[in-house]
């Protein structure tokens, strides 16, 4: 077993608190994530901000804390116990952050931590939407045309070239926000300003939206041999334009032809081992063409256990965040046993022959306006 015996102490990010659309499919990332490193005896300390998840209870990890997911809260852990290394996957962008903000300060070297499940190179190129663009340009994976705005005058002479409709999207913000569709100009001018101020370096990626298109998303894993495997196809309900996390969505994907999915299939692949040299989860989203399923563009990809990463581990029975902790201190997809047939490797593709529906429940008590009108009645 190639499995990293220098880590015996490992710091697992949260995600926060759960709010409208986002996080709790991290708490179960998170839970099973701390599950599967106990499991090789590693000692396993965790930061979350949210006491309502079930990561912090104490049965989950050794050690708890529920601060405030900024680097002071980092330091005051580093100094309190001895971490080998830190796996932030498991709490969406708001684990990548603040990973990247504490590798930037220069907090994990100090105090000689190692980040596993991702690296940094993969966070900075997926997050920065112009170095994301030249790349998947130099590995010829298509895109919608799109340029990087810095600036408000920047936007507005891209918006004048591309035409509308338009999509507006910030660099380094969480679970999409700010991201907007744009129609008219006047609505673009407040869009733009707002996704500007939203970015943490102030910049959107402003691209020709692609209305009607349908949506799909891959969820990969990968090992440290680049062994790499499919675990799951998701086919978004809605078209382009809704976010994901407000979609239903239904696995396998049921619209997409065999010659569809493999041209697919190879451009993930293709991604996930461009944008850096890690071993854990991805996950992939595309745009196809309602009218030539050959048409295909990348949307983006994260380097991490996503939402989708839940429903893809319920309905195939893969558990994708289990197996993603363990590759990331060392296993290879080959060495781990399927978790379905007890007997097999982990390096398979499920094949389902039934199909899984999500269904996006909002609570209508935190939509103000929707309280205002139903004490009107």
């Amino acid at each position: 077993m190639p499995k990293d015996n220098s880590i015996k102490s490992v710091l697992i990010i949260g995600s926060g608190p759960i709010v409208i659309g986002q996080a709790c499919e991290f708490d179960y990332s998170g839970s099973q994530a701390a599950r599967s490193l106990r499991e090789e005896g590693i000692e396993v300390t965790l930061i979350n901000s949210n006491p309502a998840t079930i990561m912090t209870d104490k049965v989950v990890a050794d050690n708890v804390y529920l601060q405030p997911l900024e680097p002071e809260s980092i330091i005051r852990i580093l100094e309190e116990h001895k971490i080998d290394a830190v796996l932030p996957t498991m709490g969406g962008q708001t684990g990548l952050n603040l990973a990247m903000t504490c590798e930037e300060m220069g907090i994990w070297k100090e105090y000689g931590v190692r980040m596993i499940g991702v690296d940094t190179q993969a966070i900075e190129i997926t997050e920065n939407r112009e170095a994301f663009r030249k790349l998947m340009g130099e590995i010829g994976v298509p895109m919608a045309p799109q340029q990087t705005a810095k600036s408000f005058l920047e936007g507005k002479e891209i918006a004048q070239e591309f035409g509308f409709p338009l999509c507006i999207r910030p660099s380094y913000t969480l679970g999409g926000s700010g991201a907007a569709l744009v129609h008219t100009q006047s609505e673009f001018d407040q869009l733009l300003d707002r996704g500007l101020h939203l970015s943490p370096i102030h910049e959107v990626m402003i691209d020709k939206a692609l209305m009607g298109w349908k949506e799909f998303e891959l969820e990969l894993l990968r090992d440290a041999n680049d062994n790499v495997t499919i675990i799951c196809s998701i086919e978004n309900f809605d078209p382009i334009g809704i976010h994901t996390g407000d979609s239903i969505t239904v696995a396998p994907a049921m619209t997409l032809s065999d010659t569809t999915y493999q041209k697919m299939r190879d451009m993930a692949i293709r991604m996930m081992r461009a944008i850096g040299n890690f071993a854990g989860g991805c996950n992939v989203q595309f745009a196809v063409s309602p009218d030539d399923q050959e048409d295909i563009i990348a949307i983006e990809i994260n380097p991490r256990v996503s939402r989708s990463s839940a429903l893809a581990s319920k309905a195939t029975g893969y558990p994708i965040a289990k197996i993603a902790s363990k590759l990331a201190i060392g296993y290879h997809l080959d060495e781990l046993t399927n978790q379905i047939t007890k007997s097999t490797s982990a390096f398979f593709e499920p094949t389902l022959d039934y199909v899984i529906v999500k269904i996006p429940r909002w609570n209508f008590d935190k939509f103000l306006a929707a309280i205002a009108r139903s004490d009107c009645k």
